[in-house]
């Protein structure tokens, strides 16, 4: 892979803290972050990409997402948990063929790499049969994107067996950018013998688990945990998604096993699924990372996610939270998160060059004073104009190479057309 420079960008890395460096150059080598600071040095042949006057930051994490819902965006506005269950899960899904599949979870990828999201976890509940699986592995891959692949299963056939041979097929040997976890229904939805099946099944394969734990109320969320806690589950690497209604405590216990939380505030405010935990998850030790979750109800791009946990958090009595929080949260914590903290999430040499590139020549970004303040609280998707996959352009100059964006767009709406069909 030919060597890249990033040259004199206003470099913002995130490890240990998001941190303004100021004017310097990003190298690239094989992918990976080979060095930064001014006037670097390159080698011969090194291809220059000029970020003069543009804020240069690692891609963003988005530590859970139904990427499949995409071509359902909207669909439910004003809804509650109860309505969103009923329609999606209980009404639209099972009219899913394994191409509405590859349709959606394609253009929401592509969504992602548009706004600047490099990596995702894709919490896949749609896989109804092993063609729904090949067409959700298909798309990311076709897509570029650094996936999770959360694999739920669903529809007929033996859990265990058919999440053995998705990971015998697919994930024996991880390379490239996709991974798997098991994403577990869990306790609280699928009940206990089904959740220590996914729990050792996880073990077993030595895949992490993400499972909505902790938003169904303060009672649910307290009996699904102790199950947890009296099956020695608790320490395999586990993130809990909506973990609204642990107390304090309960969030001491999760960061104690090595625990980690996805919040999605747009979507749990939307959804009245309860107070974000954004804050209590932090400050209770918990590595917690951010979540667009289902376009059907809520925004898709990070930087509505960070203003939407930023505002909400702030409304708190007493909360001392702030943009570089939120930042960090949107990067090197969602990696840490998404079980990919030693591969993404900062610029620091080594890691994967997953690097996004922003425009401040917009009016909503033009002499902004603080430029950590300014991705979370000024910038948009206009402002993205350059992204980086492990060291491959997959964005420039504002438009997505190496995609063709229209024929996604039209078979996008013949999917939904199929999908929401009267």
């Amino acid at each position: 892979m030919k060597a890249l420079l990033l040259r004199n960008g206003i470099v913002i890395d995130t490890d240990p803290a998001p941190t303004v460096l100021g004017n310097a150059d990003v190298l690239i080598e094989d992918g990976r972050i080979a060095a930064m600071g001014p006037a670097l040095s390159t080698p011969a042949n090194t291809e220059i990409i000029d970020a003069t006057g543009k804020l240069v930051l690692p891609g963003f994490v988005d530590t859970h997402r139904h990427t499949w819902q995409t071509g359902i965006r909207a669909i439910l506005p004003d809804a509650t948990l109860p309505a969103y269950l009923e329609r999606v899960l209980g009404e639209l899904a099972p009219r899913y063929r394994p191409d509405d599949v590859f349709t959606g979870t394609l253009a929401g990828a592509m969504e992602c790499l548009d706004s600047g999201i490099t990596t995702l976890v894709d919490w896949a509940h749609i896989q109804l049969s092993p063609g729904h699986t090949e067409a959700s592995i298909e798309a990311l891959l076709a897509s570029g994107i650094r996936a999770v692949f959360g694999y739920c299963h669903g529809g007929d056939g033996d859990l265990k067996a058919e999440t053995r041979r998705v990971h015998r097929e697919h994930f024996d040997t991880p390379t490239g950018t996709l991974t798997m976890a098991l994403a577990a229904l869990g306790p609280e939805i699928a009940g206990e013998e089904r959740a220590l099946t996914e729990w050792r099944l996880a073990r077993d394969l030595g895949l992490p688990v993400t499972v909505h734990m902790g938003g169904h109320g303060p009672e649910s969320a307290a009996r699904g945990l102790a199950f947890l806690a009296d099956n020695d589950l608790m320490e395999h690497p586990t993130t809990y998604v909506h973990a609204n209604y642990y107390t304090d405590e309960a969030l001491k216990q999760i960061a104690a096993n090595g625990g980690t939380v996805s919040v999605a505030p747009a979507i749990e405010a939307a959804l009245n699924i309860g107070p974000p935990p954004t804050g209590r998850a932090r400050n209770a030790g918990v590595p917690t990372g951010l979540s667009a979750d289902t376009v059907t109800s809520g925004p898709g791009d990070m930087f509505s996610i960070m203003r939407a946990a930023y505002v909400l958090e702030r409304g708190r009595p007493n909360q001392a939270f702030t943009t570089a929080d939120v930042l960090r949260m949107a990067t090197n914590e969602g990696a840490e998160v998404a079980g990919l903290a030693d591969v993404t999430g900062s610029l620091t040499p080594g890691k994967q060059a997953d690097i996004l590139v922003l425009r401040t020549d917009t009016l909503g970004v033009a002499a902004a004073h603080d430029p950590i303040a300014a991705v979370v609280l000024s910038a948009d998707t206009r402002s993205v104009d350059t992204v980086l996959v492990g060291g491959r352009v997959v964005k420039r100059g504002g438009e997505l190479q190496n995609q063709d964006v229209r024929p996604a767009l039209t078979s996008l709406s013949e999917s939904a057309a199929h999908v929401t069909r009267p």
